[in-house]
């Protein structure tokens, strides 16, 4: 899943340009050099491994920085071509130093220590190279005084070494590290003991600074562009993890919701958020008609049975998905400056590099394996919050995880918790199985496990807090994604009643994730009867009344219950029509688009008390016209419609107009409409 806010990929590769040396005079040259030596000179050495290397490179700058200070201080400001040429190459040689030592230092602890024998290997020929530098550069042409010429000869003599630096004791670490990685390819559990000493050597003794390891990995791997580093990289992330239960235990969970930084709290832009779910996109991809969607709602709602583009109505000529790069790129952009977590694809390889890795899956079923027996074992509600809290966070980083912690028969023992009192722990059962139902075998697992589904709707109910009812109606649209599932999840009062009451009550996050639940159910016909019934209409009408953002999802549900409801949701969506009018006013592009659909539904199946209630808004038509011009493709169309319908309303030319709809006839007259059975 997503990383977190705090810890987006950091680019710790240095930048084309730090190998390029500047264009400058000769004294602004010697100037940046100087500036170079210092920032070197200023960075601590690398603490767990490779400080030896480190030292020697941040000694030597710092011996250089006194060069070049008695450089700046010499009068003369031109040097001569040769000079000038070592220089240029000095710089580069220095800012490759410098970004070699930054990323040892920034990255991966476990990474460096398997690129030990390399990395020591790219010091020394940094080294060479400045040596060489030393070796041609014309001392006795630098006008420099006895002291800085005998410092350069020393500087020169500590470069002077034959072979790189290993250190033996490091290599001896990075050998049983690696035997220890395939040990566990072929599924022999590590020794407890040794792992533990190899971790306490990295300085990773607890389960914080592991974490931060694991993070620091994630980036590693998105750094890559091989397939085998990345694997190797993500046998790693395993090693961690398991490492990180079974020295340091599960950890005390963090007092926040699911989110970090709510969608809710953000306004996406209508043009990231997929048509379907509402959600901001993750993989946009374009379908036949031209219509951008999100590759995993669109993939669903094809392989559900239909042929048609679901925000135009046409008919698909083929059903081939085209990735909208552009709009990824822009929406990963905004995610990072709004500080919201974005799974980029690079992520998802992962997932697909995991599955490719026996490494990482025998360590992830070790790690499985080891927290269940404790969730078994624990005595105290606490030391079960926490096992369930780790289950929660490894159920959410990748498919393989999901499958382990599932085959591991973790789900029937999750159940168990969703009625607990400990609000933390029945918050964290609840969102494992969330994160669970991501992966499509998990969601045949809990809706056929005895008690599963009945669990969640009773959070769902009459959870202990709103994050926990929230999270229980994100599962329940998760679980909705599977067709057949959606039609039992609909036919079901309880979990109607439950998801109306909390986007009636709940706080916005909670709410939002009613109203994505309810969308995602009213697609079939009969569950659009029941909420109609339990009185989502009047719901969304007063949600409406809100916030921006809650407006375009509550008129955006109203849009497919008017769509799919018959007369009975016309006649309920009646009393919408001030409020839709509003909308097409001042609400967002998306709210407007979605306004202007309902209200051509409602005025086609309502007849003509509904178009002369509509006529009746004052400016209404100034408005519709300035939404032929501004408005979305479709919300273009939608308009031209309605202004159709209010001017053959002026002219009197709707008069007997006959609608057939799936369930009952309308028959529509001048003063209101007649339903016949």
């Amino acid at each position: 899943m997503a990383i977190s806010p705090q810890n987006f990929p950091r680019k710790r590769r240095p930048s084309a340009g730090s190998f390029i040396s500047p264009t400058l005079s000769d004294r602004r040259l010697v100037q940046s050099l100087l500036l170079v030596s210092q920032e070197i000179s200023s960075l601590m050495p690398l603490q767990f491994l490779l400080k030896r290397n480190s030292v020697s490179i941040i000694r030597k700058s710092n011996l250089l920085a006194f060069l070049f200070e008695e450089l700046l201080r010499n009068p003369v400001s031109c040097f001569a071509p040769t000079a000038v040429l070592c220089f240029e190459e000095m710089y580069i040689v220095l800012q490759r130093m410098k970004a070699l030592i930054e990323d040892c230092s920034n990255g991966s602890r476990t990474w460096l220590l398997t690129q030990h024998e390399s990395v020591s290997i790219g010091f020394h020929e940094l080294t060479v190279d400045l040596s060489t530098l030393l070796d041609i550069i014309p001392v006795k042409g630098l006008d420099l005084v006895e002291d800085i010429e005998e410092l350069v000869l020393l500087i020169r003599k500590q470069c002077s070494e034959t072979a790189a630096y290993v250190d033996r004791t490091e290599d001896c670490l990075r050998r049983n590290f690696l035997k220890m990685l395939d040990e566990i390819k072929r599924e022999i559990v590590p020794d407890h003991g040794k792992l533990a000493e190899i971790f306490k050597k990295l300085g990773l003794q607890d389960s914080t600074s592991c974490s931060d390891e694991i993070k620091s990995l994630e980036e590693e791997f998105q750094n890559q562009t091989d397939d085998k580093t990345k694997s190797e990289i993500t046998a790693l992330i395993g090693l961690v993890r398991y490492a990180k239960c079974v020295l340091f235990g599960a950890s005390t969970p963090k007092s926040h919701g699911r989110r970090q930084k709510s969608m809710t709290d953000t306004i996406i832009p209508a043009d990231f958020r997929c048509p379907i779910t509402i959600d901001l996109m993750r993989d946009p991809v374009v379908v036949a008609t031209g219509q951008t969607y999100d590759r995993q709602s669109i993939t669903r709602w094809i392989e559900s049975g239909h042929n048609t583009c679901p925000k135009t109505g046409q008919t698909l000529a083929h059903t081939n998905l085209i990735q909208n790069r552009a709009l990824k790129n822009l929406i990963i952009l905004w995610c990072r400056e709004q500080e919201i977590p974005f799974q980029t694809t690079e992520v998802n390889d992962k997932v697909k590099a995991s599955t490719q890795n026996k490494t990482f899956f025998g360590a992830t079923k070790m790690t499985v394996s080891f927290l269940i027996s404790k969730l078994t074992d624990s005595e105290s509600v606490e030391a079960t919050n926490r096992v369930v809290h780790e289950l929660r966070v490894l159920a959410k980083t990748d498919s393989e995880s999901r499958a382990c912690i599932a085959e591991a028969g973790a789900i029937p023992l999750l159940v168990r918790f969703l009625g607990s009192d400990h609000p933390n722990l029945q918050v964290n059962a609840v969102t494992t199985l969330l994160n669970l139902s991501i992966l499509e075998a998990n969601k045949m697992r809990i809706m056929e496990i005895d008690g599963a589904l009945n669990g969640i709707i009773e959070v769902l109910r009459s959870g202990a807090t709103w994050e926990a009812k929230g999270n229980a109606a994100a599962t329940i649209f998760s679980l909705a994604g599977v067709q057949s599932y959606r039609k039992r999840l609909g036919k079901k009062t309880r979990i109607v009643k439950g998801l109306l009451d909390l986007a009636k009550a709940g706080p916005p996050s909670s709410r939002r994730d009613a109203l994505v639940a309810i969308l995602s159910l009213a697609s079939e016909r009969d569950t659009v009867a029941r909420l109609i019934e339990g009185g989502v209409v009047e719901m969304v009408i007063e949600i409406m009344a809100g916030s921006p953002e809650e407006a375009e999802e509550a008129v955006t549900v109203l849009e497919v219950v008017v769509r799919r409801g018959g007369s009975v949701a016309v006649a309920a969506a009646y009393h919408a029509i001030t409020k839709l009018s509003v909308v097409l006013r001042s609400g967002s592009d998306r709210a407007r688009e979605s306004a202007a659909a309902t209200l051509v539904n409602i005025c086609r199946k309502g007849g003509t008390e509904t178009v002369a209630e509509l006529a009746a808004m004052p400016g209404i038509e100034r408005v519709i016209w300035e939404l032929m011009g501004t408005g979305t493709e479709r919300c273009r169309r939608k308009a031209a419609s309605l202004l159709r319908m209010l001017r053959r309303w002026a002219a009197g030319l709707d008069e007997n107009v006959t609608t057939t709809t799936a369930h009952s006839t309308i028959v529509t007259t001048p003063s209101r409409p007649l339903l016949l059975s």
